[in-house]
């Protein structure tokens, strides 16, 4: 855990430095759409490379859906190799990746989140370790390793925060008793709770709806809080277990949890009562149009925000999210990846090949490294990216996650790729539904986090019991045969 963070730092760290050259300005960034799937095929459809292969890239991130249409076409029309690509909608990965690899005609291209879901489609997954895509990576700590295999590369890392509308949060340190004067103070949860609430009682007088945007808990938005944020106190758990996994979840830091959740929902655009009823582009929309200071959400959402409204580069900046552990003061943006490239190792050998020459020509090719830089606004893993300033990605939030970096704070590692199962997070964010609406309490949160974590990790390593049991017997009757052996010889 600590290598991965301190490549992750690294990697970002030379996105900053080689932004500050360049004087990198406003630009493109992620899009946001999560609406149904959608597919596009890049050139003819009927065109295939000499080798008669082909590329089916089931994409994982529907904000870029539109720019991987884009470069599918742009690729197709120069290689004369089909690539054909769906992107899933928001929250439904997973049900549509086992739909479509049970398919004769399957993805070659598909996505694991991390080691967890490894577990499950390492048979999948075609060794890359002898493809220029792995060899540049600027860290084995972007890579899902097996047994000796290089499974997954990671192709993007990314930060999620807090987003603030500066020129709202500027308003508010002038008003009247205002309970801090910078963002600067703003370093700890104490200190959050103070201005948030106070901003909340200002709301009027500041002409927005609340402090913080709706929590929206459908498909859309609910990740955020069941995902992202429940990351935090399991980040918190880990660090002070000295782990970077766990069987069962302790729930530390549940309180915690409980406090930054009652901050958002209590402090917002809407009453609680209505979350269910609300979703992402709810949130981005009150916070584009100005009706809310803060934003929970990542690098990912930047060019939602600026196509949802009228705000700006100068608007923008993200704080931490704090919980009030200790020492958060020292602490930064999250930071990470759940975005893990597979080749489908069970596709033929052409498809293989022509999915690898795909991936090696985004990570290369001039027209690849601009859609992925520019287009998309990722920080990627790749060496590749730092031969050229404009490479590099000029996403603000992006800037704002480097100047953490810059200024010595701890990036929070993202270690939600470890939770269990899906059905984990869908409990976690029932629970946490039921209790904003009222119709459930925060124990039944606590259950959902804790009993619901055992549960799920039992029920997806039952396997590994099974053979251990097996191991055991199977050692237990060789060691019976040899003692029978042993006496029939005296």
């Amino acid at each position: 855990m600590k290598d991965l963070k301190k490549g992750i730092a690294l990697a970002m760290a030379a996105s900053l430095s080689v932004c500050a050259l360049a004087a990198c300005g406003e630009s493109g960034g992620n899009g946001g759409k999560t609406g149904g799937t959608t597919s596009a095929t890049g050139g003819d459809t009927t065109a295939t490379s000499a080798e008669g292969g082909k590329v089916y890239y089931l994409n994982f991130k529907p904000e870029q859906a539109d720019q991987w249409k884009a470069l599918a076409a742009a690729y197709s029309a120069d290689k004369g190799v089909e690539v054909k690509v769906e992107t899933a909608a928001s929250g439904t990965y997973e049900e549509q990746r086992k739909s479509e690899m049970a398919k004769t005609d399957a993805p070659t291209l598909f996505q694991v989140n991390g080691p967890v879901e490894l577990a499950a489609w390492g048979d999948y997954c075609y060794d890359l370790k002898d493809t220029s895509l792995y060899k540049n990576l600027k860290s084995d700590d972007f890579a899902l390793i097996q047994n000796g295999e290089v499974k997954g590369v990671a192709y993007v890392i990314e930060t999620y925060g807090i987003i603030y509308n500066k020129t709202l949060l500027n308003k508010y340190f002038e008003t009247d008793g205002a309970k801090a004067k910078s963002v600067d103070e703003i370093n700890t949860f104490a200190k959050f709770k103070e201005v948030v609430e106070d901003i909340q009682a200002k709301k009027d007088d500041l002409g927005i709806n609340g402090a913080f945007t709706s929590a929206g808990m459908d498909s859309s938005s609910d990740w955020r809080f069941k995902t992202h944020l429940a990351n935090l106190p399991i980040y918190y758990e880990y660090k002070a277990d000295g782990v970077g996994s766990k069987a069962a979840i302790e729930g530390k830091y549940l309180d915690n949890y409980h406090n930054i959740w009652d901050l958002y929902i209590n402090n917002a655009t809407c009453d609680a009562k209505l979350l269910s009823s609300k979703t992402g582009d709810d949130a981005n929309s009150e916070f584009a149009l100005g009706e809310a200071v803060f934003y929970q959400n990542g690098t990912w959402a930047y060019q939602d925000i600026l196509n949802a409204g009228e705000l700006t580069d100068d608007d923008l900046g993200m704080l931490p999210i704090y919980i009030g552990a200790e020492g958060e003061e020292n602490q930064g943006l999250c930071t990470g990846s759940e975005n893990y490239w597979c080749v489908n190792a069970k596709a033929s050998e052409a498809d293989i090949k022509a999915t690898i020459d795909f991936l090696e020509w985004v990570i290369t090719s001039d027209e690849g490294r601009t859609a992925m830089a520019t287009d998309m606004g990722f920080v990627t893993p790749f060496k590749t990216f730092d031969e050229d300033a404009k490479y590099q990605p000029t996403n603000k939030l992006v800037q704002a996650a480097n100047e953490y970096i810059a200024a010595g704070k701890t990036a929070v590692s993202w270690n939600f790729p470890t939770i269990p199962s899906e059905k984990w997070k869908d409990g976690v964010g029932a629970a946490l539904l039921d209790y904003a609406q009222g119709t459930g309490d925060w124990d039944a949160v606590k259950t959902a986090f804790v009993d619901g974590w055992k549960t799920e990790y039992d029920a997806a390593h039952a396997g590994d019991t099974a053979a251990a049991d097996d191991g055991a017997a199977a050692e237990e009757s060789t060691a019976e045969e040899e003692e029978a052996a042993a006496v029939a010889a005296n």
